[in-house]
Parts: C-alpha cells; structure tokens; sequence
C-alpha cells in the first residue's frame, strides 16, 4: 500500500512538471507605441503583434483600456504555438494634450494579465513628423515603407491608404511610378503646399493576380515632378493570394487536412557563426481526414534554399523539408528570411516559416 501511494505521488509529480513545462507564451513585438505628434479629432489606431512562442494553444481572453477614450480589437480564435494574432487599439485624439493609456491582456498564458502601452500628443496642428511620418524619401515623409496585402481572396478589392508630408519648398503632387496594372492609386489633396500632409489610396484587384502565393512589385514615389526611379525612393509592394473555400460546407471542414509544422521559426545564427551553411530539417503532417495538397512553396531571399519530399500527404502521412541558409548570399537582398505555404488546409491556407541568421 505503501510502495502504491509513493508511486502514484510520483506521478502526479511528473503529470505536473509536463503540464509546467507545455503552456502557451504571449510575445508582443512592441510594449509601448509612440504616435507622436498627432491632430486634433483625428483618431489614430496601432495595431501589436502577439505571438505565441510556447507550445499550447494561446487564448486572448479580454483586452480591456485605461480609459473609454480608447477601443481595443484582437484575435479572438485559439493562437497555434508558433503563429501570430493581433491587437488593435484606436484613439479618438478628442482632448489636446500628452496622453498615455494602457492596455491590459488577458489570457491563458502566465502571467495571466500583461500590459501594453501607447502615448503621444494631441495639437492642433502637427508640426513635427519625425514620429508619425518616420520614413524620408527626398524632401517628403512617409509613415510606411512597403505596401502589403498580406491574406487576399480571388475579387476581393481591399485598400491601404498611407500618409505623405511635403517638406519641401515648393508644392508637391504625390505620384507612385511604375504602379503595377492590379493597383489603382487615389491621391488626398491633389497637390500639397509646404508643410501639409495628404493622402495615397491604394486599392488591389485581386482578379489581376495571376497565381496563388506572394505576389511582389516595387512601385517608387516621385520625389519632384519628372523624378526618376532609384533604390531611395523605392516602395516595395506584396499580395499573398490565398484558396477560396467560401464554398465550402461544414461537414467538408471537418473532413478537410490538416497542416502541422514541427517548428514554425529557426533561429540559424549560432551555426552560421562557424560555418559558411546550415541546414535544418521541418516535419510537415497532415493531421485532417483528407490529403494535404501544398500548392506553393516560395522563398524570398536567394540565400535560404528549399527541398520539399512530397507535396500531398495522406492523412496521418508527413514528410520533411529541409531549409539551407548561405551565410554569403543573406546580405545581398534586404528582403525577408521567411519561407511561404499556400495549402488546402481551410484553417492554415498560409503558413509561415520565419528564419533568422
């Protein structure tokens, strides 16, 4: 009886130092946003990042804001070990001033409540862009660098409207050379005097896409009338055209693959060190009731090579594939070490693999 209780003890000991060591993880690529300077009565919205770097299933519970002045949004379904959801907080910039707010995160990670921060300043006329327009090209500021459409289906139509400042001496027509045939550009006003700031609406057609998978351009905003184009005032544009399964009917979902990844982000740098390559193996399993097909397969930088066995599985059925980075190939194109899957599976139609040198 003894030997009985000191076995089922032990037990329960290891059940819970598993249950410890396997638990969801929150990670936000940023803890406090700064808008800077910002216009009276015009609401400014941030948007963080959250990535689950454990290895259960993360929950976002409750995303609650130290004031009512401000409205937060986030991911609502499970976040997979190793993927990324968003939180979204919009300010109605209504009181001039320094502010400062905060946003608490609830969820079944440990500890249970984070927090998150953003500030800036409301006036009543902006003068220093440094903050909200942290991108120059010539004598014009932007707020982004690239353009991304990063989860679009076939006819869909969405925007992105970004922000230009003309800090030049001379009035300024906001122009996108070289814009891609799916790309219609609306520009807010027309022209900008000295030290104003307008708006470009970039709008996707998505029917003009050719393939599935990541679509890249550059486009390059005119820094005076009749600029040329150069890598200084390039803008780089993407689309990830994804499957539609719209069509699809509940009982297909439940009888549809399923993709699992042994691991989602490689970290190369320790063996890039000593060595001029590095290699690492990915296991890919169809986890569904029905065959995996992945349809693309891309790679962004002409250092990471791939090498995939099969490219449909059966169910229970998995494969592998092998990431090669080369050490002297990383710094000749500043473009993203990340691998790219389209796939069938209607909950994981996009899968990412993030490496890092």
């Amino acid at each position: 009886m003894k030997y009985n209780r000191i076995l089922a003890l032990f037990a329960f000991t290891f059940v819970g130092a598993v249950m410890a060591l396997a638990q969801p993880r929150i990670s936000s690529n940023k803890e406090t946003h700064n808008f800077g300077q910002i216009e009276w009565k015009r609401p400014v919205t941030v948007e963080y990042t959250i990535t689950n770097t454990g290895d259960k299933p993360l929950v976002l519970t409750n995303v609650t804001t130290s004031c009512a002045c401000s409205v937060a949004s986030w991911t609502k379904t499970p976040i997979a070990p190793g993927a990324k959801g968003a939180i979204t907080a919009s300010f109605d910039a209504k009181a001039l001033g320094r502010f400062e707010k905060t946003i608490g995160i609830y969820s079944n990670a440990q500890p249970e409540l984070v927090y998150l921060k953003f500030a800036g300043e409301v006036v009543q006329e902006v003068k220093d862009f440094t903050k909200t327009h942290p991108h120059v090209i010539g004598n014009i500021r932007t707020d982004l660098t690239e353009i991304a459409f990063p989860e679009v289906h076939r006819g869909e139509q969405p925007s992105i409207t970004f922000s230009v400042v003309n800090l030049s001496d001379r009035p300024y027509e906001p122009v996108l050379m070289h814009l891609p045939p799916y790309l219609k550009m609306e520009k807010t006003p027309e022209v900008l005097l000295k030290g104003k700031k307008g708006t470009v609406k970039l709008t996707l057609d998505s029917n003009g896409l050719t393939d599935l998978g990541l679509t890249q351009a550059s486009v390059y905003l005119a820094r005076f009338a009749g600029d040329k184009v150069s890598d200084e005032n390039e803008i780089p544009v993407s689309a990830v055209l994804l499957p539609d399964f719209s069509k699809m009917s509940e009982q297909d979902k439940m009888n549809a693959p399923a993709i699992r990844l042994s691991e989602t982000n490689i970290n190369f740098s320790s063996r890039l060190a000593k060595r001029s390559k590095a290699s690492q193996d990915i296991v890919i399993s169809n986890t569904g009731r029905s065959p995996l097909q992945i349809s693309k397969l891309q790679v962004f930088n002409p250092a990471v090579g791939v090498s995939l066995k099969k490219t449909v599985l059966q169910p229970g059925e998995s494969t592998k594939l092998r990431v090669t980075i080369h050490k002297h190939e990383v710094a000749k194109k500043k473009r993203h070490l990340r691998i790219l899957m389209i796939t069938n599976d209607p909950m994981h139609p996009k899968v990412e693999i993030n490496l890092k040198r």
